[in-house]
């Protein structure tokens, strides 16, 4: 009975062939494409796709490369191929031949030198300051391929969930934007192939793994957005989806294994119980549908407990760092996928790159929650974990609560002092990711109720933590977004100026309103210091307990040191000096980093009604 089953199941999965007398033997995908010589891991599996292309036998004679071991799986239209690839093989290419019986067909298989450096590459760190892009809604530098033929997502500015023309030249031609804002990362949002019928424009729905998406430009192009940038002392983050695909994936037209998708291929969609993971009383259905449940019924979910699965997306990772000279990764809806599977995933990478940075989206208020991934957790359950940085969505949270409580509630400037307070929790909190903003939260300007002094604390704070600050693009402008309901298309606008024929262009400040001339002139100047600012880079934090509406923090090291106050008060505040004697000693004075005036520090400090005061300390 099980076996005429599966004989069933087979037999509506898999698209009938010809007979193997009469077959057109054909290789239609080669991942990867391309791999490196000199790789830490010497081991290299290839998945090779094409009509019956299991009944062929694999050969290859080359110096330094063998195959190792051949995997069939039940669909026949694939061959998973283990390459052995000795320290000393040299770049060449491989002619890897397929044959059965007198057929025969051959593949040219290319192995690259790599750029010298490449494993020691140093990620993104605390001395970075990450500017988002979401491609799409940034710049159109390539007008013609807006729409192309064969995908049916075509251009529409109109909608708000429709394409709008943004690609990679656009991110290229304003490169000296980015790095003039003081920004020396740049996070571009997922760019990969997404040939889904709407909605395809933010691409975390990929169907295909090894190709740029046509409308924003190539492979290629790419490339050369990475180099350009690192031109400019620019590194670039990629997006990754590990978790799921796009139902329009290639794969989904004739999956390789019964068990490629979670659920057998049924779109039961996760409840998102992301706590049922660390949860020492949850079911095991909870934990279960949290990391095998679909994030949408178009989003089918991976099932990385398949070994071939795993192996594909490890490899795919490391591609694209090595093709286009990444320096990092930011992983999109982490802890969904197979926990297992991370701890293989976060460790295979940062065994090939050692210095690289990788951060992880947990989105969840919660600091345990989030600890739980950060490389060098000791969970209560063993979990191990290779992950070295976090986004940290519980101080971003915070953040945006306290600023807009009142200070004689528990969620004024006492949370934020105290949610800062339990950052023991982490292995490593210096190495967290702490954004204002991104596409799927409303806009911090909106957010704080457009209030110019809260939204200039806000910027303060998230630059002087000891923390990799993120920018979301528009956020220098004010750019504003529905705050009380969801609204994605509010949230990611269109920036002025990257369009021909826009009247406002906020990359050269023409049309800005003065408000928002002052609001970009505040983050420019403010990043460019940080750029220089090594104490806040890697100095340690001391701060102190709010007091009369004011938080007040110093960042220190050898002899450096810089003192931030936050005061919401809407009048100016007097605050004594003696309190904060273990950091000032016998300091009288500081230099305002935004106004270059020197403020006194003898015996008190004045801070500004509604101000973020960050001093360099005398």
């Amino acid at each position: 009975m099980r076996k005429t089953l599966l004989a069933a199941l087979l037999a509506a999965l898999l698209p009938a062939v010809a007979g193997a007398a009469s077959q057109n033997y054909r290789v239609d995908h080669m991942d990867p494409p391309l791999w490196w010589t000199g790789m830490h891991n010497s081991k290299l599996q290839l998945m090779v796709h094409g009509p019956q292309i299991a009944d062929m036998e694999p050969a290859l004679s080359y110096p330094g490369v063998r195959i190792a071991s051949v995997a069939r799986v039940e669909n026949r239209n694939y061959l998973f191929i283990d390459l052995e690839i000795a320290p000393d093989a040299a770049p060449g290419k491989l002619d890897l031949s397929f044959k059965r019986g007198a057929q025969a067909i051959h593949y040219s298989y290319q192995l690259l030198a790599r750029e010298a450096g490449s494993a020691q590459r140093v990620g993104f760190n605390s001395s970075d300051a990450i500017y988002q892009v979401m491609p799409d809604r940034f710049a159109n530098g390539d007008p013609t391929n807006d729409s192309v033929a064969g995908y049916a997502d075509k251009l529409n500015r109109a909608e708000g969930g429709g394409r709008h023309g943004g690609d990679i030249q656009g991110m290229i031609d304003h490169l000296d934007y980015v790095a003039g804002m003081g920004f020396t990362q740049l996070w571009p949002t997922p760019l990969l192939e997404s040939n889904m019928p709407a909605f395809s424009y933010h691409g975390y729905a990929a169907t295909d793994h090894y190709r740029i998406d046509p409308r924003y430009g190539s492979n290629e192009a790419f490339r050369k957005l990475s180099a350009q940038a690192k031109a400019r002392g620019i590194g670039v983050i990629q997006d990754v989806v590990l978790n799921h695909i796009g139902s329009k994936h290639w794969w989904m037209q004739d999956l390789p294994t019964l068990d490629w998708l979670t659920y057998q291929g049924k779109p039961v969609t996760t409840a998102h119980h992301r706590v049922a993971l660390q949860d020492p009383y949850a079911s095991e259905e909870d934990k279960r549908n949290f990391t095998q449940g679909w994030f949408s019924p178009h989003m089918p979910d991976l099932n990385q407990a398949n070994p071939f699965v795993a192996n594909y997306l490890i490899q795919n990772s490391i591609w694209w760092i090595e093709y286009a000279g990444l320096s990092g990764l930011r992983v999109d809806t982490y802890g969904y996928s197979n926990s297992a599977f991370l701890t293989r995933w976060s460790g295979a990478v940062m065994a090939e790159y050692p210095k690289l940075n990788l951060v992880g989206e947990e989105w969840s208020p919660l600091i345990p929650v989030v600890a739980h991934w950060q490389q060098d957790k000791q969970n209560f359950d063993g979990y191990v974990s290779h992950m070295p940085s976090m986004m940290d969505f519980p101080l971003n949270d915070a953040l945006r609560r306290a600023l807009l409580a009142s200070d004689d509630s528990e969620q004024g400037l006492n949370a934020l002092y105290e949610t800062v307070s339990q950052d023991y929790l982490y292995p490593n909190p210096g190495n967290l990711v702490l954004f204002e903003g991104n596409h799927d939260l409303s806009r911090l300007y909106s957010a704080l109720e457009e209030d110019q002094d809260l939204f200039r604390m806000a910027l303060a704070f998230v630059a002087t933590m000891p923390r990799i600050p993120q920018f979301y693009t528009g956020t220098e402008i004010q750019m504003p977004s529905t705050v009380k309901v969801r609204d994605d298309a509010s949230y990611r606008r269109d920036f002025p100026g990257g369009w021909a024929g826009d009247k406002v262009n906020a990359f050269t400040g023409a049309g800005l309103t003065q408000q928002q001339a002052d609001a970009q002139a505040y983050v420019r100047k403010l990043f460019n210091w940080r750029k220089r600012a090594t104490v806040i880079h890697n100095g340690k934090l001391m701060h102190y307990g709010p007091e009369k509406s004011t938080y007040v923090y110093f960042r220190y090291s050898d002899g450096k040191k810089v003192m931030v106050a936050l005061n919401k008060n809407k009048t100016e505040t007097t605050l004594p000096t003696a309190r904060f004697h273990e950091m000032l000693g016998s300091s009288r004075s500081g230099v305002d980093v935004i106004s270059g005036q020197r403020v006194s520090l003898d015996g008190q400090v004045k801070l500004p009604a509604r101000s973020a005061l960050i001093l360099e300390i005398e």
